[in-house]
């Protein structure tokens, strides 16, 4: 195996991985320590949408602080279950990689819930550890669901 083709392999583990540990719901401090990379200051998350449509929506969250505000904000919000991910797409150039998600969402406060069909895009440093974590999801279905007025 090529040193590219080793990369995009090890590249591809550690993004299955980071999205094994998400849908299993597995603790904050164990994403941090396992999966981010180990130049904390480095560390950024940033959810696509507006602000006003949730609170973990539209801003960067930096460094280790910033991820755990940002799952802590998520958290408090949103209950999920069903969560699995698959087509991967590599960039070893880019050393990024861009996974669909799907799961079944549901806001704690008014119990709403939704299917949801979602993106990540993961940037990693050399040694195959997470900076950059991108998110696109259906902000409109989580706005709605936040107010109580999803509808079927």
């Amino acid at each position: 195996m090529s040193a590219d083709q080793e990369d995009r392999a090890a590249l591809l583990a550690s993004a299955t991985s980071f999205c094994e540990a998400f849908s299993a719901a597995a603790d904050p401090s164990d994403i941090l320590k396992d999966h981010f990379t180990r130049e904390q200051a480095n560390i950024l998350v940033h959810e696509h949408g507006l602000p006003r449509l949730a609170p973990f929506l539209g801003r960067d969250f930096r460094g280790a602080d910033g991820l755990c505000e940002y799952l802590s904000l998520v958290s408090e919000c949103l209950s999920f279950e069903r969560m699995r991910f698959g087509e991967y797409v590599v960039d070893a150039e880019a050393r990024k990689v861009s996974v669909r998600g799907r799961a079944r969402f549901t806001w704690k406060s008014t119990g709403q819930s939704w299917d949801e069909v979602f993106t990540y895009v993961l940037a990693f440093d050399r040694d195959h550890k997470v900076e950059k974590y991108e998110i696109w999801a259906d902000t409109g279905a989580a706005w709605l669901a936040s107010r109580g007025e999803l509808t079927a």
